[in-house]
């Protein structure tokens, strides 16, 4: 029974080494979903300042901004599962130091905003580096079922199970999730160093500046139509995903009428929809392609802006969240997959950071668009917006998708 279980969750064929990564993925999502809830009710109970507190949450988005590119260049020029071994280690020596300093209150506001950013920066490379691995492991026509098991750890662990649980844990020592969240990141390192990955292919690169690898990567995504796509995809509608879910704790109190613990069930009702992802995923890239799933997804995300916009009913809006939820597993995964796909090995971890760069660039100008809308024009504004403008962008990128579908790793085009 339980080998048969194993063997549903995770498929001999994908090979021993990727159930090690999945493990240490799982171990490490469970670490984050902890921070989750404890890093911003560290802050608070450390400062009752509204600055600070935004601050905190700055802080924590900058990396991939900051870092994003870097990240990238050093992945492609290292042993990748070195970095992230070693990427980790850092990751739990600062999740020591902070636990020790929180047990013995000698934690001030500036000591847990450093470490918040030291973590973020620390989470960057490895989340961007572990992202390349998959494709070296897996073989290309079991990618889809690779990725979703990696996201469905995203999904149960970093999403469902991890935040109430920081938030227990905190309430029983405010030291107690982050040293759990140290061991589950030790946990992380140690199964992942079990990997062996192969040889890269080819003669060793030639070393360059940063800039030039980098210019590389942003070439090679420029050139390549189904990746380009994605990330133009993905930049835009997180500008608009941005605007609206940046004042979603006012969206539940006011229009919905929730109250506070509104906000936290919109993120479980989001995460359970996640779950049906999850478990249709394997049926949907039976009978759909990628390309397929990509524009459904899209049209999904702008009905749901529309609708939010619309109701004032809780249960309701409850619903389109659940769906949305369910929306956003699947999307993830298949852009993930097909970006696997197409990119040449030695470029995944540049490419990576291209896309990287894109998600939290459309987020932090998304949620300064939403805040203003809001404040002008009320809480539904940034909804209204997000629908109009995903709407748009929709027409505007339905063509182009036909790229997505079936996509192969191959050099791009030479430049004009």
């Amino acid at each position: 029974m339980l080998r048969r279980a194993l063997e549903t969750a995770l498929p001999a064929r994908l090979g021993p080494a990727f159930r090690w990564l999945v493990a240490s993925s799982w171990s490490t999502n469970l670490g984050d979903g902890l921070l989750l809830a404890a890093g911003p009710l560290l802050v608070a109970s450390r400062t009752a300042d509204a600055f600070l507190v935004a601050l905190a949450a700055l802080l924590q988005w900058l990396p991939p901004l900051l870092f994003g590119l870097w990240a990238g260049v050093v992945t492609d020029r290292v042993d990748r599962r070195r970095l992230v071994v070693g990427v980790n280690v850092v990751r739990v020596a600062v999740l020591a130091v902070l636990a020790t300093a929180v047990a013995n209150d000698t934690a001030p506001i500036a000591l847990v905003l450093v470490a918040l950013f030291v973590l973020g920066t620390a989470e960057t490379f490895a989340d961007n580096a572990a992202g390349t691995l998959t494709p070296m492991l897996v073989r290309r026509d079991d990618l889809a079922v690779a990725n979703s098991r990696l996201q469905a750890g995203f999904v149960t662990l970093n999403q469902l199970a991890g935040p109430p649980l920081g938030a227990a844990l905190f309430a029983a020592g405010h030291a107690l999730p982050l040293a759990a969240d140290a061991l589950l990141v030790a946990a992380g390192a140690v199964l992942v160093s079990r990997l062996r990955l192969p040889a890269p292919e080819g003669p060793p690169r030639e070393r360059r500046h940063v800039l030039a690898d980098v210019a590389e990567g942003l070439r090679w995504t420029w050139h390549h139509a189904a990746v380009r796509t994605l990330v133009l995809t993905i930049l835009i509608f997180n500008v608009t995903f941005g605007a609206a879910w940046s004042v979603l704790v006012l969206y539940t109190q006011e229009r919905l009428g929730l109250g506070d613990v509104g906000f936290g069930l919109v993120t479980t009702v989001q995460a359970a929809g996640g779950l049906l992802g999850i478990a249709a995923y394997g049926w949907l890239t039976a009978r759909v392609s990628l390309a397929g799933l990509l524009r459904i997804g899209l049209v999904i995300e702008t009905i749901t802006h529309l609708a939010l916009a619309l109701t004032t009913q809780a249960w309701l809006a409850l619903g389109i969240f659940f769906v949305f939820g369910a929306h956003a597993f699947v999307w993830g995964t298949t852009s993930v997959t097909v970006r696997q796909r197409a990119v040449p090995t030695h470029l995944q971890g540049r490419v990576n950071s291209v896309n990287l760069v894109g998600v939290y660039g459309g987020l932090v100008v998304g949620a300064a668009i939403g805040g203003a809308l809001a404040q002008s024009f009320g809480v539904t504004a940034p909804f209204w917006f997000a629908f109009a403008g995903s709407a748009v962008f929709v027409v505007l990128i339905w063509r182009q998708l036909r790229h997505v579908a079936h996509t192969d790793a191959a050099p791009p085009p030479a430049d004009d």
